[in-house]
């Protein structure tokens, strides 16, 4: 009667489907459990145990998930280029699994600095959450990873549109004002489930930030500390959102939010900023209406930054309404104005109380 060591013969078999496996990474830098199987003659199960092994000794990196999952070399500058893609039916998911899925199936996402970390998870979170509630889109797609010298990613939904949902909401007059109650903060279509802070600090927290939907075009560009909105010719159906910021940033999310608080010990929302320009296109600001189209939604703070960037003068209606009739109504909040020219300054002047 023979006896055979089987442990001895699977340990010599593990090792020499090991050996194969370390020729096919040394060759090309990356592996699947599918072709190790195929060229060292095992079964699919066997081969992802030897790669399993490969992992616990740091020669190599997970990417990808279920069929697509690929084993590569670290440092793979191939795979880090690749980025994250999905559509998923909007079916109450959670963006929480959506962002977590993201990082780990992408090596470029899955070794950001910890501050880099913390803005992608909140900004890509938010963005993803907004079109699961507000869009009414039965499906939404995103892309995330990196884009030359930018972390970066993009929300798409098929749905109401945003500056179309925050119109049927808020009665807004045109796209334009919708997308001034966006750049104020506060502003949200559903109160009572949320503070309408995402996009406003979203917005913040990019290099650039876009918000694109049916034939309009917003992008903060903080980079160049401007905010541009043009009008497209071929309307995009929905609302696609695409977010960049450097790779080596050295923002923190944490000094996003203390800029929009007016005291340190004040851990609320209460400072905005509002670009007046953005209410309409090649008009002075002359009615005492449009100010008050402007004062929307702005009691809720405690500190108001009117920039003027871009505005050649106003009337006195206009100046009269914000910086007196709303100021005697509101004297706690306080309202400080940039990129006021001599014109503007001298209108305020002349309304404000002695």
């Amino acid at each position: 009667m023979t006896v055979v060591n089987i442990k001895v013969y699977s340990s010599v078999y593990v090792m020499t489907t090991k050996q194969k496996a370390k020729e096919i990474i040394k060759e090309k830098g990356e592996i699947t459990p599918g072709e190790l199987a195929k060229k060292a003659g095992v079964s699919r199960q066997q081969a992802s145990k030897v790669i399993g092994r490969l992992k616990k000794e740091g020669l190599v990196i997970r990417v990808g998930r279920g069929p697509q999952t690929t084993y590569i070399t670290p440092g793979n500058e191939k795979f880090e280029s690749d980025n994250y893609r999905k559509t998923f039916p909007n079916q109450d998911p959670q963006e929480d699994k959506v962002v977590s899925e993201a990082k780990l199936s992408n090596l470029f996402l899955k070794k950001l600095p910890d501050n880099l970390e913390e803005i992608f998870d909140y900004a890509f979170s938010e963005m993803i959450n907004n079109a699961i509630e507000h869009s009414r889109s039965e499906k939404i797609k995103v892309e995330a990873g990196k884009e030359k010298d930018f972390l970066t990613f993009t929300v798409r939904d098929f749905g109401v549109g945003v500056f179309k949902n925050i119109m049927e909401n808020r009665k807004p007059g045109s796209e334009l004002e919708a997308i001034q109650d966006l750049l104020k903060g506060k502003t949200t279509t559903m109160p009572e489930a949320h503070s309408g802070e995402g996009i406003f600090f979203t917005s913040k927290v990019a290099d650039i930030f876009i918000l694109e939907s049916f034939g309009y075009r917003l992008q903060v560009d903080n980079m160049l500390d401007d905010v541009f909105v043009a009008k497209k010719e071929k309307p995009l159906e929905g609302t696609k959102v695409i977010f960049r910021i450097k790779k080596d940033t050295d923002k923190k999310l944490e000094e996003v939010f203390k800029d929009y608080q007016t005291v340190e010990t004040e851990f609320g929302f209460n400072k905005t900023e509002v670009v007046v320009k953005l209410y309409e296109t090649d008009v002075d600001y002359v009615s005492r209406s449009q100010a008050r189209r402007v004062l929307v939604g702005l009691d809720k703070f405690k500190k108001i930054v009117l920039d003027f960037k871009d505005v050649s003068g106003i009337g006195q209606a206009f100046a009269d309404e914000i910086f007196r009739v709303f100021q005697k109504r509101n004297p706690d909040i306080e309202i400080e104005t940039k990129n006021a020219n001599e014109a503007i300054e001298f209108m305020i002047k002349r309304v404000e109380p002695e």
